[in-house]
């Protein structure tokens, strides 16, 4: 079985299985969504949002005045 340590808590979350990277695991003492985001050693982080690091496009400004 790995383990690897909640970001939010600090417990110890155990994955059964092959964990693979993106996968959602929830910490059972804080109840936190969080995923696999490195494999050895193993490492969780709190899962990115889907837009997260995207620009609106309405918002970008390139620079260039006209």
């Amino acid at each position: 079985m790995n383990e690897a340590v909640c970001p939010s808590c600090g417990a110890a979350i155990s994955i059964k299985g092959t964990p693979k990277i993106g996968m959602h695991v929830t910490c059972k003492s804080c109840d936190t969504e969080v995923e696999v985001v490195w494999l050895d050693p193993l490492e969780l982080d709190w899962p990115m949002d889907e837009y997260e690091g995207e620009e609106d496009i309405d918002d970008f400004d390139d620079g260039e005045e006209g």
